[in-house]
């Protein structure tokens, strides 16, 4: 873990906020002069604290509006089939997560999609052909009660 501070993450809490912000604007917020603020930004990306800027699209205006996800349970834990998974699901433009979990089944993924309609199109042309797959359980969100992308952050004591 990175060693930061109070105005590190003070940093990071704002940029998460509007990742935007212009660099003397982001200073002043932060109490810093805009010299000093580009240095400690700079060097939370070399750090890999911050991993990068994007920009958040809202899946309906692309037409994406549905949510759907899948349960997935290989036929064996032997690491070359996991990989050939792990490999198979970074092809499939419309997931935009896949997690290896623990419990009751191996792989949670998160798609997005037109209607259910779009959904039988990707599970004929991708989800079906995933290797080692031997169960999928697919689930429709009815609607988003909470998203962020946001990590709450504060210093912790020491």
């Amino acid at each position: 873990m990175a060693d930061l501070d109070a105005i590190d993450y003070e940093i990071l809490n704002q940029l998460q906020l509007d990742g935007r912000l212009a660099n003397n604007v982001l200073a002043e917020l932060v109490g810093l002069s805009p010299s000093a603020c580009l240095r400690r930004v700079r060097r939370l990306e070399d750090d890999g604290v911050i991993a990068g800027f994007v920009a958040l699209v809202d899946p309906e205006a692309i037409g994406r509006p549905v949510d759907v996800f899948v349960e997935i349970t290989l036929s064996s834990q032997a690491e070359s089939r996991l990989e050939a998974f792990e490999e198979a699901v970074a092809t499939c433009p419309e997931v935009m997560s896949c997690h290896l979990m623990a419990g009751d089944f191996d792989y949670l993924m998160h798609l997005a999609v037109a209607d259910t309609r779009d959904y039988e199109r990707i599970h004929k042309a991708h989800l079906a052909r995933l290797p080692n797959v031997s169960r999928l359980v697919s689930s429709f969100a009815i609607r988003t009660i909470y998203s962020t992308t946001r990590h709450e952050l504060t210093e912790e004591p020491t």
